[in-house]
């Protein structure tokens, strides 16, 4: 695996150690399995959807929790009560745990699921003291002289 040295980096930027985290987390991340399979999709101007496919989980068995910056979705499958025994076995219904690293401000406004389908609801709601504001530009007055 190949990693990345980001301090000359630090030297020039102001601020933004916390994307140079964002990127080390993917990194690390890169290896998982790819477990269950999504998309993620722009709704609106400040609206996006994570979509999962978790065929053979109810609702019950499906937590998702956003904590700061981040958004985890777990799955833990129940074990079934009369063992079953399978010819083949192509539906994986095994337990998954997946992070999303969110932007500042995204929330999760929602979550339901449907055919088979986890569908995450996600909203930017930018603070008004954090929108862009037009500043007065003044004319400055003459000094007086003496």
């Amino acid at each position: 695996m190949r990693t990345f040295d980001y301090s000359p980096f630090y030297r020039a930027t102001v601020g933004f150690d916390r994307v140079f985290d964002l990127l080390d987390n993917v990194a690390s991340q890169s290896g998982t399995n790819g477990y269950p399979p999504y998309n993620i999709e722009k709704a609106g101007d400040n609206a996006y959807r994570i979509v999962m496919a978790v065929a053979g989980f109810a609702e019950a068995e499906l937590n998702v929790t956003q904590k700061e910056n981040e958004l985890l979705v777990t799955g833990q499958a129940q074990n079934a009560q009369d063992e079953k025994q399978y010819l083949y076995r192509g539906i994986a219904g095994r337990n998954f745990e997946r992070r999303f690293q969110l932007a500042d401000h995204v929330k999760v406004t929602g979550a339901k699921l449907a055919n088979g389908l986890l569908t995450i609801e996600l909203q930017r709601e930018i603070p008004e003291e954090k929108k862009p504001r037009a500043i007065p530009v003044e004319a400055a007055k003459p000094a007086l002289t003496h």
